[in-house]
């Protein structure tokens, strides 16, 4: 399904940091359940990538140490329980996760899903899941975030991003050195700003919109007027 961005509002960094508080402080819809949407909704459009199927495909997972990696190890469980050969590789060392990321974290060990530290790359999969830096970036990315972005910009694979491709403002558009350039970006609640902007397209490739049980109550006390966009499906794309 596809849909004419000019008729969902799109939001500032500032504005979504609001959205994620009133989430969880005003309607209780907690992270954990936000990255469960998140995760599996990311899963998803990789099958879709991959013609319907993951079974038998080969999936390298990039994952930050903060929410963003969380939502992306979240869409490594889902993608292994559907038959894909996945691999998580995290830029920092397991027992520098702290929170909901380490609890995602040790499910998967758990599940013997291979762990690779900041010290390993997988070789070259078939499909890379870039979930290295959310919408939260400040400043260009650093340390092990700046070799995972250059390595999975080098293999000749598809890759998709979570939320945003790493590197990029998604306020400003600004692509930071360096900056993942994406076959496609999964965004979350609505588009941000940064995300539409013409500069910025070539990194974001097409742009799709992912549900993750916003309330609409909550968009009208920010003053935003959103349209029901999801009556047909957990995901929609935004640009044509």
């Amino acid at each position: 399904m596809s849909s004419n961005h000019n008729s969902i509002p799109a939001l500032t960094t500032a504005q979504m940091f609001e959205v994620d508080r009133a989430m969880i402080e005003d309607y209780h819809i907690e992270l954990i359940q936000m990255m469960e949407n998140a995760g599996r909704g990311f899963a998803e459009l990789a099958r879709r990538q991959m013609g319907g199927t993951v079974k038998g495909h080969s999936v390298a997972v990039l994952c930050g140490s903060g929410n963003n990696g969380g939502g992306g190890m979240t869409a490594a469980r889902h993608l292994h329980n559907w038959g894909a050969q996945v691999i998580v590789a995290l830029t920092k060392s397991a027992d520098e996760l702290r929170g909901i990321p380490a609890h995602q974290l040790d499910i998967l060990r758990r599940m013997k899903i291979p762990i690779r530290g900041p010290a390993s790359l997988p070789s070259t999969p078939s499909l890379i899941l870039d979930a290295i830096i959310g919408y939260s970036l400040s400043g260009s990315p650093r340390g092990v975030a700046v070799d995972f972005i250059r390595w999975a910009n080098t293999q000749d694979v598809p890759i998709l991003s979570l939320d945003t491709p790493s590197g990029l403002d998604v306020t400003s558009g600004k692509t930071h050195d360096p900056t993942i350039r994406a076959t496609a970006t999964l965004t979350l609640a609505l588009p941000k700003q940064g995300l539409l902007n013409p500069q910025s397209s070539s990194y974001v490739g097409d742009l799709y919109l992912a549900d993750i049980s916003v309330p609409p109550e909550l968009y009208a006390n920010m003053g935003i007027t959103v349209p029901p966009l999801f009556t047909e499906s957990d995901i929609i794309r935004v640009n044509s």
